[in-house]
């Protein structure tokens, strides 16, 4: 490194021996250096204006650049993050064909901040006018008390909202909500359940499910890996419609208090429809019944899964198709109808008197207590019970909604030879109307058992073989007489071949023993039977009909009639076409050539 002076002797010596004045020699050279530094330090604030000048450029042209990918691209709403670790995004639930039945909702909820409210008795009476169920005293001791923070109403229509805006009082404040929609009211109430919110919190509140499917499935609905793929069931808006206003005309037809019906694919155990009146609307659910009330005196109640019935001679079908399978009888079998049947101090009596004896054909086509007892007997207890149970009658039905773990069959203590005969015929047992429902779609599908789905499927879901084909046809053989000249003739429907069997028993007290004048009615069908695909089960509770002149509460009477109904309405919309018999045109004869 070279330094220099500051005081250049090389030259002030010499001029001070010249006599020169060396302090202009010493000025001369401060200048110098002083140009040289000046020199270096513009150069280096140049080197740095340059470097800035083209970090700006950069910068706006990466500005330049995003804000026009912006305008080309697709307008989306921005999308804020927060420090809520609440998940407040659902799945939609549709029905087989895609149709909405649960959908999410964007709407908002109301709090209060009393601190901040400027007029809070204002404020109280006019929150009261736009909500009327809201209490005048407790916001009013809310609002001038020590409560920082309260919650006014969790979800709100946009018209409350503008209203509540309207008061203009700054402590009322509106959170963001995203709510469950049920866009179709009542219909399939006890199968979508309802939902609520869990976790909340002021900017978001979880959505969770609370009963039906929302519950069942609250996993599936909540789960952000699914990509909101929504959950397919296997319901039929049209035709679950047109199944809850046919019976409901039927429940208030047959003054009944409450019915239920059921119809299932009998290849793959799909739900297409399933009904339970009286019902509910989702999106307003109502609360549970409180303690010692009946449970099925509550709208929330599912009648088709909770509802555990005797279901009476909807049972004999089984009795004779078993009897048929283990090779003890044939359709054409006598049979002993003598009566009463008695069994120790027991009896067992038919509707009316039928003759000595009868066909086991026959027997089902009459609906014969005595007749189906008397076959119980060549069956026996354990054999009885291990059908029942491989038909999956002895365990709550695998269907998936929450409620269907609580319709666990009644079973008798002791089955024994008593137990046997009676619950042949659809006593001393007792089950929902889904487990009747797979019961015969078994019998329908050509003897293989099937569970019963909410879920749509892609094709057949058939279990194990129950029955063989040939004791399965030989039943549906017998189901289709009992409609066409038996005991539920009032279900026949023209244009369809409809078989099935009608049930009436004794509704049990709360407290044990029967009531004499109440009944549960039922009737299960199998239709078209030339080619069977749908089972539809109808049961009204206390139905009764005044008809020429006397009072009327067996299912021949009450369900049979329903389900005709509901057939001829479902049919169409299931894609049946009615069989038309031809007729003889008047006044032709036809002859050869």
């Amino acid at each position: 490194m070279i330094r220099t002076p500051l005081r250049p002797l090389a030259r002030i010596l010499p001029a001070r021996a010249r006599g020169e004045n060396p302090d202009l020699i010493e000025r001369e050279n401060l200048a110098q250096r002083h140009s040289e530094m000046e020199a270096r330090a513009r150069t280096r604030a140049e080197g740095r204006l340059l470097v800035l000048a083209a970090f700006f450029v950069c910068a706006y042209v990466a500005i330049g650049g995003r804000m026009a990918m912006m305008a080309t691209s697709e307008p989306a709403e921005p999308v804020s993050v927060s420090g809520s670790a609440i998940a407040n995004q659902r799945a939609d639930i549709v029905d087989r064909e895609g149709r909405i039945l649960a959908t999410n909702f964007e709407t908002f909820s109301l709090y209060a901040q009393p601190p901040q409210m400027v007029e809070p008795l204002l404020a109280a009476e006019k929150l009261v006018s736009i909500f009327p169920d809201l209490d005048h005293e407790r916001l009013v001791k809310d609002f001038t008390g020590s409560r920082k923070f309260l919650w006014i109403k969790k979800k709100i229509s946009p018209e409350q909202m503008q209203a509540v805006h309207d008061i203009g009082d700054p402590g009322l404040m509106f959170g963001p909500r995203e709510m469950r929609l049920y866009p179709n009211g009542k219909l399939a109430a006890h199968v979508l359940g309802g939902a609520s919110f869990g976790k909340e919190g002021v900017n978001a509140a979880e959505v969770i499910g609370v009963a039906g499917v929302e519950k069942q499935f609250d996993d599936y609905l909540r789960d952000p890996a699914n990509g909101g793929k929504p959950l397919e069931l296997s319901l039929d808006l049209s035709v679950q419609h047109a199944t809850e206003e046919v019976l409901y005309g039927g429940m208030k037809l047959m003054n009944a208090k409450g019915a239920t019906s059921i119809l299932m694919d009998v290849h793959t155990g799909e739900v297409i429809s399933v009904a339970s009146l009286p019902d509910f609307d989702p999106n307003e659910r109502p609360r549970p019944p409180t303690s010692g009330f009946d449970p099925s005196e509550s709208p929330l109640f599912n009648r088709a899964v909770q509802g555990v019935y005797e279901l009476g001679s909807t049972f004999k079908i089984f009795a004779a198709a078993q009897a048929i399978e283990l090779g003890l009888v044939n359709p054409e079998t006598v049979i002993d109808t003598r009566g009463p049947l008695r069994w120790g101090k027991f009896s067992i009596r038919d509707f009316r008197n039928y003759g000595n004896e009868m066909t086991v054909s026959r027997i089902i086509e009459k609906s014969s207590n005595i007749g189906t007892a008397r076959l119980a007997q060549q069956i026996g207890a354990e054999r009885q019970r291990a059908f029942l149970g491989e038909l999956g009658m002895l365990e709550p039905t695998p269907f998936e909604i929450v409620e269907a773990s609580g319709g666990q069959p009644l079973l008798p203590r002791n089955w024994s030879e008593l137990s046997t005969m009676t619950i042949s015929y659809g006593h001393g047992i007792s089950t929902t109307p889904m487990h009747l429902a797979a019961g015969y779609a078994a019998i329908a599908n050509g003897g293989r058992l099937v569970k019963p789905t909410i879920l749509k499927q892609t094709g057949p879901r058939l279990g194990e073989r129950v029955l063989s084909k040939e004791v399965a046809e030989a039943s549906l053989e017998m189901l289709r007489r009992v409609v066409s000249s038996g005991s539920a003739s009032m279900a026949e429907v023209e244009g369809y071949s409809v078989g099935g069997k009608t049930g009436t028993a004794d509704k049990p007290k709360p407290r044990g023993g029967y009531y004499e004048d109440k009944v549960i009615a039922t009737f299960a069908a199998v239709f078209p039977t030339d080619a069977p695909k749908y089972v539809l089960i109808v049961t009204l509770d206390e139905p009764e009909i005044i008809a020429y002149g006397e009072d009327r509460r067996t299912a021949g009477w009450t369900a049979a009639p329903v389900a005709a109904e509901m057939i001829a309405r479902l049919a169409p919309l299931l894609g049946l076409r009615p069989q038309i018999e031809p007729a003889r045109i008047s006044g032709v004869t036809l002859t050869s050539n």
